[in-house]
């Protein structure tokens, strides 16, 4: 097992090293024309910003001091977003450079041609005869030979996949920044009353405060969820990256959560990361009800929730028997879980509508492809049997506070009674 492990960190060192070569090679060495200052800046820029990022990714999960993790989040994950697409483009540019290279070549051999009609020969006109330079003067300079073919084109794909890539990722990070919107589904529930048709959910998932994310976004978020008049407020999990200690005054303002039946909480995987305990007792403190493997029997149906898989390396994990094993399955039942993956446990314990989140629908595009392989819903409203499944797609990022393809939410679940 040993083995196995060392050689896929070989294989993926391997592929990592060979891949920004291969970034280096496009956008530095092959756009100049001999080596120089550019082309080892361009090596020091791809080597200092994958320094960063794994720097900003090891002072995450050890634990290092605050202003460190913070130092190094932004350059860092901003880096990891940006080689992403800079390769992105660059392979891309490869389809483009044999066009490009084919119309330049048309184009000169359409100026070589000779015109089909002559015009006619210039009048010579006497020219004053310029005198020569004095001794020690300076003279005009030559002037400066046209670029190659090969290198005109190479500057004008790796230009145009530079400009690409910034613009996506200046893009994906203004969305993040500018925070969540509201998104409004409605579900269909066979169970619940008349009364309750109407009941109004807001579910967030994925804030993750950290070093890049904090006290401020995480205002943001209660204002956007608290402007939606819920009923009842769902947190399903990755509210942090970091320790109570840490970022406790980032998720401060998540005492300012208004609703009338409350707010409730689940964890997720990174709360594994970042001391679930201290977080469950954390949150209890600002005024949600954490569901650790539990059930709340509301007025028309019974809200549940369970911890995230990740906490059965704490002896913490779902348990979805002690959470619904003896509830009454003629009422409607809504549980909060955080992945996806729940669904299958869900289905089997007469589940009707499972809310989780931890997709991020991709985040980054094409991650979405990977994330859709790896679950059984990416984002938004399936059915499994006879449960329905919403997965939303967070209101944050993790690591690169970008996201491209995949808008960050707020969702606002309108349940709806089919007695109505």
């Amino acid at each position: 097992m040993a083995l196995l492990v060392v050689l896929f960190v070989l294989l993926a060192l391997a592929v990592l090293v060979a891949a920004n070569w291969y970034l280096w090679r496009r956008l530095f060495r092959d756009t100049t024309a001999r080596p120089g200052l550019v082309r080892r800046g361009g090596a020091v820029l791809i080597g200092g910003g994958w320094a960063l990022a794994i720097g900003a990714l090891v002072a995450e999960r050890a634990g290092a001091p605050f202003w460190l993790q913070r130092t190094l989040a932004w350059p860092g994950f901003l880096w990891l977003a940006l080689s992403i697409y800079l390769l992105l483009g660059v392979v891309v540019g490869e389809a483009v450079r044999p066009v490009l290279r084919r119309v330049l070549e048309r184009r000169a051999a359409r100026a070589a041609e000779p015109s089909a009609v002559p015009w006619p020969e210039p009048v010579p006109v006497p020219a004053m005869a310029k005198p020569e330079a004095a001794k020690g003067e300076a003279q005009d300079p030559p002037p400066a030979p046209a670029p190659s073919r090969r290198l005109f084109v190479s500057r004008v794909v790796g230009g145009a996949a530079a400009a690409a890539a910034v613009g996506t990722v200046g893009h994906g990070t203004y969305g993040v920044l500018r925070g969540p919107g509201v998104k409004r589904v409605t579900v269909p529930l066979a169970k619940l009353p008349r009364a309750a048709h109407g009941y109004r959910i807001a579910v967030v998932s994925d804030i993750h405060l950290g070093p890049v994310l904090g006290r401020g976004f995480a205002q943001k978020v209660v204002d956007t969820i608290n402007s939606t008049q819920p009923d009842l407020i769902a947190v399903v999990g990755d509210l942090v990256d970091g320790s109570v200690k840490d970022l406790g005054p980032a998720a401060a303002p998540l005492a300012g959560l208004k609703a009338r039946h409350g707010s409730y909480f689940v964890t997720g995987n990174h709360e594994y990361f970042s001391g679930a305990e201290q977080w469950v007792e954390e949150v209890r403190r600002l005024g949600l009800l954490p569901l650790e493997n539990a059930r709340a029997e509301l007025p028309w149906f019974d809200l549940a929730g369970v911890n995230d898989i990740a906490g059965e390396s704490e002896g913490l994990g779902p348990d979805f028997t002690r959470a619904l094993g003896d509830r009454d399955p003629a009422r409607a039942c809504v549980l909060l879980a955080h992945q996806p993956v729940q669904i299958h446990d869900a289905v089997r314990h007469g589940v009707d509508l499972q809310l989780s989140g931890h997709t991020h629908g991709g985040q980054l595009w094409p991650g979405n492809l990977i994330a859709a392989a790896a679950n059984p819903t990416l984002a938004g409203l399936e059915r499994h049997g006879d449960t329905q499944l919403y997965v939303t797609r967070g209101a944050g990022a993790w690591g690169p506070p970008t996201r491209v393809g995949a808008p960050s939410d707020i969702t606002l679940i309108e349940l709806a009674s089919r007695r109505a």
